[in-house]
């Protein structure tokens, strides 16, 4: 069974966590978006919760379901755990291309507001987010590099 899973992090194409968790396990790549807030944190990478802005990353589509469990790891959500022992949550999301065409539900990471508060969550309006000591282009000018 191939897996779904909207990315807007570390895990973008290009970024840190990319090439650990991804690389050569996924075989397409969409720039895409859904709605949520995002928000910088003070640990050096994004979060995002439920909302209505558009948060901008990119749909990955990994060849196995077994991917799942090393995403899960890394977000240090535990399926078992209750929601405040999770640093994230997971949950399937509705997913649209950069014209707003649906491509259906991905699971994605989001974090509870408390949590945001707790890590000194900054938001980012625009949407999108990038490492700083990495920068990278906007959304709409990035492309990702080649596996």
């Amino acid at each position: 069974m191939i897996l779904k899973v909207f990315v807007y992090g570390t895990l973008k194409p290009g970024e840190r966590n990319y090439s650990i968790y991804c690389k050569g396990q996924v075989i397409k790549t969409c720039r895409a978006y859904t709605y949520g807030y995002l928000y910088q944190l003070n640990l050096g990478y994004p979060a995002m919760t439920v909302g209505d802005n558009k948060v901008k990353g990119y749909l990955l589509t990994f060849a196995e379901e077994t991917a799942l469990e090393n995403l899960d790891e890394l977000e240090d959500y535990h399926p078992q755990r209750s929601p405040q022992d999770n640093q994230y949550l997971r949950q399937k999301l509705a997913i649209y291309n950069v014209t707003g065409e649906p491509l259906g539900e991905a699971w994605s990471y989001l974090m509870t507001p408390d949590n945001i508060q707790k890590f000194r969550g900054t938001f980012l309006k625009s949407g999108w987010w990038t490492d700083k000591e990495n920068p990278r282009e906007s959304w709409e000018e990035y492309q990702p590099p080649d596996d």
